[in-house]
């Protein structure tokens, strides 16, 4: 969700959960991504998605 824009206000109403569950989650896969920012971490996602594509063609 965050790599398609969606804002955590967004997630909170998709996914039924908390703003702080949403956050903390976030915080998470920032560590364990070793990236800093929503930016960032779209990036990966969106980097690891098209590697994906490229191996089944």
């Amino acid at each position: 969700m965050v790599a398609a824009g969606k804002s955590n206000a967004e997630i909170v109403a998709a996914l039924g959960v908390s703003l702080r569950t949403v956050e903390q989650r976030l915080q998470s896969i920032y560590q364990k991504t070793e990236v800093g920012s929503r930016a960032e971490l779209a990036l990966l996602v969106l980097s690891h998605e098209r590697g994906r594509l490229n191996t089944l063609s």
